[in-house]
């Protein structure tokens, strides 16, 4: 009988994780010397999507990619290329996610995507790390927090202002915002203004072109397969690839592409990880039915009345990034609450989360960034683009994850997909 290291491994350590046994950890130096990982000790990943943010993230830590795919044979190339090794080179994802070899299911694909790969992906067996944002709508979205939940796996999503790194300009990471904002010293409600005084200018103009002419489908394309659920529109290299941003069918202009990076953290200093806003106001011109366009202002208001804005175009030049009753802070992590940094000295730290997908992956514990409390982030970049999109107020209730009295809105929220795929 033939012996298959590396499975017998992988079985040992899922057998042991199901029965709730300690794992022993083996030094480094043991297994290979000068902190050499030999691949029988490696996760393995497979990638979906390399056009762009899959090839960016071939090299992850504790991570080997063993299987790449995607429906344009050039993008397929320039991977293998850039692994440097033979992969496996897949045209369908649904070949990928059943690889018995493969740990770790990145999917690196448009949003309108993201769903369906991500159930398929946990109904497998897989765990998930899944580009932002989690999904297109905010139905898929609680499909695939379902589906995480149900089959066991584990799920990272790609932002990570909320764990590590400055954002907004504000010259801190998220840690010592969230001991300010726990010691409650400036007060509750609060109101968040994110503008381009505090970075907003991420992609705020990414706009589609209207009237797009048909054209023909380059050979090294499958435009149906790259389509998907999303509705027939004839091909145009403007809808594909990098310009997908722009059109409703696939994603949300710069807010749906990256408005989870910055929207994911001010739900985490506001405490709000599993909960949104009761009602989203907007000003914006009205919408093309194809093509994003831009907006001037989204206002997210929550039970509590706290608030969220997103001043689009940057009016508010002079307002607080925090503002609470008894305090504000500014960029630049100015603020005009007297001995401030001597005051966070005794404050204690907020409680540690996983940074690193690979060691949630082998202790089966959450990542900073899952199915959850994303879902969630998600839904609020979900809800403005919504509201922008219909151009009204919107109430929302977050128990049922229903919009109030609303039938278009609540359309929006399980839109239907072209046959034959569904969730």
């Amino acid at each position: 009988m033939s012996f298959d290291k590396k499975s017998s491994r992988r079985r040992f350590l899922k057998s042991a994780l199901v029965a709730g046994a300690g794992l022993t950890v083996v030094p480094r130096h043991v297994l290979g010397g000068n902190g050499f990982i030999p691949p029988s000790d490696q996760l393995t990943k497979g990638i979906i999507g390399v056009g762009g943010m899959g090839r960016g993230h071939i090299p992850y830590e504790g991570t080997r990619v063993v299987a790449i795919c995607d429906v344009d044979t050039k993008h397929l190339e320039l991977a293998q290329n850039q692994i440097g090794y033979d992969v496996k080179k897949i045209h369908d994802f649904r070949e990928l996610v059943n690889l018995p070899e493969v740990d770790i299911v990145h999917i690196a694909t448009p949003p309108h995507w993201h769903g369906i790969m991500s159930v398929e992906a946990a109904k497998a067996g897989k765990d998930i790390w899944c580009e932002k944002p989690m999904t297109r709508t905010i139905g898929e979205g609680k499909k695939v927090m379902e589906a995480v939940n149900a089959h066991g796996r584990m799920f990272r999503l790609n932002t990570w202002f909320r764990f590590k790194d400055t954002f907004y300009g504000l010259g801190t990471d998220v840690k010592p915002l969230k001991k300010v904002i726990d010691s409650g010293i400036i007060g509750w409600p609060l109101k968040f203004t994110v503008s381009g005084v505090t970075g907003y200018d991420w992609k705020f103009y990414w706009s589609g072109g209207h009237n797009l002419k048909p054209m023909a489908v380059p050979e090294n394309l499958d435009y149906d397969m790259w389509l998907g659920p999303a509705p027939y529109k004839p091909y145009n290299p403007e809808r594909v690839h990098s310009k997908f941003r722009g059109y409703w069918d696939y994603d949300g202009g710069g807010l749906g592409d990256m408005g989870q990076h910055y929207l994911d953290p001010v739900q985490y200093l506001l405490g709000k990880d599993g909960t949104a806003p009761v009602k989203i106001e907007v000003d914006a011109p009205q919408q093309h039915y194809d093509a994003v366009g831009s907006w001037r202002r989204i206002t997210y208001t929550y039970a509590d009345g706290c608030q969220i804005i997103l001043d689009g175009e940057n009016k508010d030049k002079d307002a607080a990034y925090i503002e609470g009753p008894n305090g504000k802070i500014y960029r630049g992590f100015r603020s005009d609450i007297p001995n401030l940094q001597s005051f966070l000295k005794t404050l204690p730290d907020p409680e540690p989360q996983i940074s690193v997908f690979s060691e949630s992956v082998k202790t089966r514990k959450k990542f900073a960034l899952n199915e959850t409390n994303g879902f969630w982030s998600a839904t609020l970049v979900n809800l403005g683009i919504t509201a922008v999109r219909l151009g009204r107020t919107l109430n929302f209730n977050p128990d049922k994850l229903e919009f109030i009295d609303d039938e278009g809105a609540n359309q929006m929220i399980n839109q239907p997909m072209r046959a034959p795929w569904s969730i």
